[in-house]
């Protein structure tokens, strides 16, 4: 969705004159064709395979490419490869864009195809579920390769399209030959320094401060926007953030306060772009260990009991917290993934009735007439109302007798700590990239190998043996029908089980000037490649 929007020839004299006074103030030209872009938190690395966070990769792709990328509709496109296709039911045949190179003027060849994928994979990764599948990458010539997977897997070239490719010369040199632990806190020249081939270059970086990014004048590609130069800010404060653009002192925000939308329509500067966004959001539980960490249970987990899991999901409110936390904004979902991803439908998407009784009754039968205490974590800066979320959930659990230490915190923290599974129960937010049900089947609901990266982000250890075999099989399916009914079956043993709390879908809502134009695509990405200032010359 591109938003461009025209003003009147007075409108337009008094935006130059208050533009004019902003840039004097920050000491910029009048003519710079830069934007400023505030979001509620920072990208945490500039290491495109230390998160797998959609905030980070989108912020780290404007600086590296994958060898697959998406079109404005979120189709896949070319990217570092010009084409691919199947040698044999296991072996995907890329060939390589000649010609382009690295920041530093390193060519780009297939070694730093085979370095990278071998990097997503190894120690400190958060990306290992994009290569999991891959058995070897082998070099035909400095610009093909061959990828052999495990078995036959169809969406090869989707899940690749987020997969960065990072220079194998400069890594080395920089001694970043491995990625960026997050739940270990261990850095390296990767953190902050970025070497990709993308449309955007680092010029500086200080983190949760702000980092600025140039245009790349040896970029390979097609740039359609005017944009030179793009400032990042991160500003946790909601109210500063909305004030920001309403002043013009930023230029898009991301994202708005449910209840800021109105004003900023309003508002002669700036306007709302909402749109659907594909993330689910849900809760997550322990059900893996004896006793929880953070319970008042002691000698047992009451969650390894599915009627303890049930009473959770139907205490919880969600048209409540759609209505008043969401104002709206906000699709209630009965599955963990939404409208828009390959193998969701309607027919399957239907919640458990809200009832308090109800959930007090199994809750009663479990063993917990009183309820219990448990400490549940959850972000404050990463969701739509993440942390109002997380408080109304307490409070409606309440009902029910059980007790909610909330652990709210910046993402910063809060990412480490329950990606360690250093946690009982918590809120998380999953967009699928591959746009295709198997992506969160994989992650999010397949019992956990940390060797093999299966069920990377099945945070409670959530467990089904048939479902894994299910999973297996939608993974290498070519028959577009068995693989939905699998896809479906698969989503009935989970709901059955009540894996996870499903909540939402939360939409997309960005605040934007007047005097820019952008494309908001449903994966919540932000290319600045597709940015431009209405009025500055295209370079």
């Amino acid at each position: 969705m591109t938003y461009s929007n025209l003003r009147s020839a007075s409108m337009n004299l008094r935006k130059k004159l208050a533009a004019t006074a902003v840039l004097c103030a920050l000491g910029l030209s009048a003519g710079a064709q830069t934007i400023r872009i505030a979001n509620q938190g920072d990208a945490l690395s500039l290491d495109p395979h230390s998160l797998n966070e959609s905030l980070q990769l989108s912020v780290d792709l404007n600086v590296y490419d994958a060898l697959t990328d998406r079109n404005k509709d979120l189709s896949l496109a070319p990217s570092l490869a010009t084409s691919w296709r199947q040698t044999s039911p296991t072996v995907w045949r890329f060939e390589l864009r000649k010609n382009v190179k690295f920041h530093d003027g390193t060519p780009f060849t297939a070694d730093d195809v085979l370095f990278s994928i071998a990097r997503a994979a190894g120690d400190g990764s958060d990306v290992k579920a994009k290569v999991n599948d891959i058995k070897e990458v082998r070099k035909v010539n400095d610009h093909a390769v061959d990828i052999e997977t495990k078995g036959p897997f169809p969406i090869l070239p989707d899940v690749l399209s987020d997969l960065a490719i990072m220079s194998k010369k400069w890594c080395e040199e920089n001694k970043a030959e491995k990625p960026v632990d997050r739940r270990k806190g261990i850095e390296n020249t990767a953190s902050f320094k970025a070497n990709g081939t993308g449309p955007f270059r680092v010029r500086e970086r200080q983190p949760n401060v702000r980092t600025v990014f140039v245009r790349n004048p040896t970029y390979w590609g097609k740039i359609d926007g005017n944009v030179q130069e793009v400032i990042f800010t991160p500003i946790a404060n909601s109210a500063t953030r909305v004030a920001a653009l309403m002043s013009g002192e930023i230029d898009v925000m991301e994202p708005v306060p449910v209840q800021d939308i109105a004003r900023i329509n309003a508002s002669p500067n700036a306007q709302v772009v909402v749109g659907p966004e594909l993330r689910t959001i849900f809760l997550g539980m322990d059900q893996k260990r004896d006793e929880l960490l953070y319970s008042g249970v002691k000698g047992k987990n009451p969650f390894k009991d599915k009627r303890v899991r049930q009473a959770f999901y139907q205490a919880i409110d969600i048209v409540g917290i759609q209505r008043t936390v969401m104002r709206g904004a906000s699709r209630p979902t009965a599955l963990m993934v939404g409208p828009g991803i390959n193998g969701w439908t309607a027919e399957q998407d239907k919640r458990l009735p809200y009832d308090v009784e109800a959930a007090k009754k199994l809750l009663a039968d479990a063993g917990y007439p009183n309820g219990f205490e448990v400490t549940m974590n959850c972000p404050n800066d990463r969701y739509v109302n993440d942390g109002q979320i997380c408080q109304s959930v307490a409070a409606n659990l309440a009902r029910i007798g059980v007790k909610i230490n909330l652990a709210a915190e910046t993402k910063g923290t809060y990412f480490p700590k329950i990606l360690r599974r250093d946690t009982s129960f918590y809120l998380l937010g999953w967009t699928p990239t591959t746009y295709d049900s198997h992506n969160a089947l994989d992650a999010l609901m397949r019992c956990p190998d940390d060797k093999t990266g299966d069920g990377q982000f099945n945070l409670g250890s959530y467990c089904n043996p048939k479902l894994d075999e299910l999973i297996g099989k939608i993974k290498s399916s070519t028959d577009k029908n068995e693989r939905m009914a699998m896809i479906k079956e698969a989503f009935t043993i989970h709901a059955e089980d009540v894996g996870h709390l499903p909540l939402h879908q939360q939409s997309l809502a960005w605040g934007v000037s007047k005097k820019v134009s952008l494309t908001q695509r449903a994966d919540n990405f932000m290319p600045f490649k597709w940015m431009s200032i209405q009025g500055a010359a295209k370079p």
